[in-house]
């Protein structure tokens, strides 16, 4: 796919307050530790996660989206009655009917020619949302558009933590399947997606490539009950070893074709921003794609697996780091379970 009149006009982002180290994590795991003979440090060793944030108890999916569109709106200079679409992309939300998307509708106060929708494609949601946009700016739909996520991660990350603890048969086979779970972070991020000739900055959206194998849609499944808020309690079940080795199959076949598409080379792209795993899920992949670890800007080290919002959250934090300067390339790659796998190329 390739594009001529769609800019990534403002990136967004709202974080928690509450920071929440990988340490304290494993002193509520103490009892599952201790049966199973592990050692503090070991998720951190293993995952890279130094830390992740948490939202306080009672914030929905829908408020922390719409602190981060807020935020991307001013950027981009873009009121609310200029926004022709907005998508709410993430794996959280405030409930299964109606859309969350009509929540935070309301609270960015947008008016009835606002057309919005929830889009679900679990880690891979906020790329997905803006290719949607970026599809409906280039066929003249609408001339600009608005992405949000809000993930919720403690729901999941204190439901694992109680199953394994009252599990008196949990061993390091079942604490392996887990272990992803105890990687997730919560986030909100959010991307403007404008009409290139009505850009006031002027970041090209260049072009993307996919490619799915879902075949291996069972090696990450989650379920949920009563939403994604402070009261529900998802659980999810993932084969980490097997996710990662198919998940940089997959991404490897979508980079080629996305160097094919903008000619590109693995050299090409000044930074990288990826879905933001961990330290193993980042080696792999860069050394499969041959890609330059001097361009990569990572974050999970601070923030954790933010499902949806971690590539965003990545792009928005770089530019707030001074790492992208006009004209370079920034290459977003996003990978999600399913297996679906997503590349795009901008041009800052």
């Amino acid at each position: 796919m390739k594009y001529e009149h769609v800019s990534i006009e403002a990136f967004g982002v709202a974080l928690p307050e509450r920071t929440v180290s990988s340490l304290e994590l494993e002193a509520k795991l103490k009892p599952t530790y201790d049966r199973i003979g592990l050692r503090e440090g070991r998720l951190e060793l293993m995952s890279g996660i130094r830390e992740r944030r948490f939202w306080a108890a009672g914030v929905l999916p829908s408020e922390a989206a719409a602190r981060a569109g807020r935020q991307a709106m001013a950027k981009a200079q873009l009121a609310p009655e200029e926004v022709g679409a907005l998508l709410f992309c993430s794996v959280s939300r405030d409930f299964a009917e109606p859309a969350t998307s009509t929540v935070v509708h309301r609270l960015l106060g947008m008016g009835s020619q606002t057309m919005n929708f929830d889009i679900s494609n679990a880690c891979l949601g906020a790329v997905s949302g803006i290719v949607t946009l970026a599809n409906m700016v280039e066929l003249g739909q609408t001339e600009a558009g608005l992405v949000v996520c809000g993930e919720n991660g403690e729901p999941l990350v204190e439901t694992t933590i109680r199953a394994l603890n009252d599990d008196p048969t949990a061993d390091r086979r079942r604490m392996k399947g887990q272990f992803a779970s105890l990687t997730i972070g919560s986030a909100a991020a959010a991307v403007v997606v404008r009409r290139l000739e009505k850009s006031r900055f002027g970041h090209r959206l260049l072009g993307g490539a996919c490619v799915a194998n879902c075949a291996c849609n069972g090696l990450c499944q989650g379920d949920v009950k009563g939403g994604m808020t402070s009261k529900s309690a998802p659980v999810m079940t993932t084969d980490s070893s097997a996710l990662l080795q198919e998940g940089v199959n997959v991404a490897a076949d979508m980079w080629r074709q996305l160097c094919t598409e903008l000619e590109w080379t693995s050299r090409t792209p000044d930074v990288v921003c990826t879905h933001q795993v961990g330290k193993a899920h980042r080696e792999l992949l860069f050394q499969r794609l041959g890609l330059d670890e001097t361009a990569d800007f990572s974050v999970f080290e601070r923030f954790g697996n933010c499902g949806s919002a971690s590539l965003p959250l990545a792009c928005a934090l770089a530019e707030e780091a001074g790492r992208l300067h006009r004209g370079d390339k920034l290459a977003m790659l996003g990978i999600g379970s399913g297996i679906n796998c997503m590349g795009l190329g901008v041009e800052w």
